[in-house]
């Protein structure tokens, strides 16, 4: 299983390093848990921070196409989110142990992991797919469509699209409140709003700015933004994060001060 990342990366966090890639080592054993975080050029930090260079592929209807499978080193520090006491006293007494993303669960929004993505791109349905966790998705609607008057609170969220220029701007709400922000253990409320501008500069790079605005927990909206790299040679692999999970007995907390 691999180590949850923090979104807000209130240290920077890397990428693991593997010395090699156990899955394609002639005769190695089965690779470490956490599916295809090593790709097929060996370490991860040396091979999946710079995507390939070119000019922005469009659709048919002349808008950025986003479709293929991309992968993110690491997350931007936005700088400590100003939350309001009960968030702060409710952050402290969260265990690491306890994250549900630790636990197999969904990692919700805007919270990324070490694990590559896939997008597949229509010009009315924008669909993610994760390889991290239990395989889950999201469905992007761009038909025009609105938000339900009362939507089901799940863990992604309910998310239509339109574009600003050549960014795509998604607005989510319908949340539930299980999902930690990271591992740290940073809470929302069902009052969760995230709207993300995803940016592709070329090719290559994918820039996703996400605004947060929960007033139960925080005193103002705040960003995080990602860079995300594109992986012309890989799909997606199979991991189940369930099988063969040995690592969330060890974890211990606290996970620090927020």
């Amino acid at each position: 299983m691999k180590v949850p990342v923090s979104i807000f990366c209130l240290s920077l966090c890397a990428v693991p390093a593997w010395p090699q890639n156990p899955a394609r080592a002639p005769g190695a054993a089965l690779p470490p848990p956490g599916g295809s975080i090593v790709g097929p050029e060996g370490n991860p930090l040396n091979n999946r921070r710079v995507g390939p260079s070119g000019p922005v592929p469009k659709m048919d209807n002349g808008k950025p196409d986003l479709s293929g499978v991309w992968y993110s080193p690491r997350a931007t520090d936005p700088g400590k989110p100003m939350m309001l006491p009960w968030a702060a006293t409710l952050t402290r007494q969260r265990n690491p142990k306890d994250d549900p993303e630790a636990h197999c669960l969904p990692a919700g929004v805007p919270r990324m992991n070490p694990f590559p993505w896939k997008i597949m791109q229509t010009d009315k349905l924008l669909v993610m797919l994760f390889e991290g966790n239990i395989h889950s998705y999201r469905q992007i609607f761009v038909d025009g469509r609105k938000h339900p008057d009362d939507p089901d609170p799940t863990w992604y969220g309910h998310s239509i699209g339109h574009y600003e220029g050549q960014t795509l701007v998604v607005d989510t709400i319908g949340f539930n409140d299980k999902f930690w922000f990271d591992f740290r253990g940073h809470p929302h409320s069902e009052k969760l709003h995230t709207v993300e501008r995803y940016t592709r500069s070329n090719l290559g790079a994918l820039v996703v700015e996400t605004t947060i605005d929960d007033p139960t927990y925080y005193t103002t909206p705040f960003t995080v933004t990602f860079n995300g790299r594109l992986r012309p040679t890989e799909e997606l692999m199979e991991y189940i994060c369930q099988e063969n999970e040995q690592d969330s007995r060890h974890i211990k907390g606290p996970a620090g001060t927020p």
